[in-house]
């Protein structure tokens, strides 16, 4: 094998005339955590193009710009949710593989408006989508004012097939 002391030595003396500035090393738990972040996006949105295509959905949105600022949510037509974007953690306190198989009801209690729910039920029968913002409840119990974009989505033969709502804490 070759000797490498004078390729360690000429980059050492290269290496002097660099103006390098380290770096404090807590910087990297804020690159960490937007990486994080970013992957869970990814992931998501990745999910999300799967299922709209699975699904044939007409109707197409940016999921990664989406994801960036919400909470994204997808039930069958039944109701029950079969999407729940990993940010959820931070607006409800439950991971998304908490709420995969439940109803948007797991969210809601004794502060919810019924007259909301009413008017959003009767969106969700006819068909149409819908904005309003509700009393929800996260997992300790805590109260949360959340907006909901919510959308019926149609297939290619324009059949429901499913319904999305993008939430974010009002």
């Amino acid at each position: 094998m070759k000797n490498l002391d004078d390729y360690d030595n000429a980059f050492s003396r290269y290496s002097k005339t660099l103006d390098n500035r380290p770096m404090p090393l807590h910087s990297w738990d804020f690159f960490t955590s937007h990486f994080n972040e970013l992957k869970m996006v990814i992931s998501d949105a990745s999910h999300l193009n799967s299922l709209a295509q699975k699904n044939n959905w007409t109707a197409k949105w940016d999921f990664a710009q989406k994801l960036e600022e919400h909470v994204v949510v997808v039930t069958d037509t039944n109701l029950s949710i079969v999407f729940a974007s990993q940010n959820s953690i931070n607006m409800t306190g439950y991971a998304a593989e908490e709420i995969i198989g439940q109803t948007p009801k797991m969210f809601q209690g004794e502060k919810t408006s019924k007259k909301t729910l009413l008017e959003i039920r009767d969106a969700i029968n006819e068909g149409r989508p819908f904005e309003k913002t509700v009393v929800n409840y996260k997992k300790n119990g805590e109260t949360y004012d959340c907006h909901i974009q919510a959308f019926p989505v149609f297939d290619k033969n324009k059949k429901l097939t499913n319904f999305i709502a993008f939430e974010k804490a009002a």
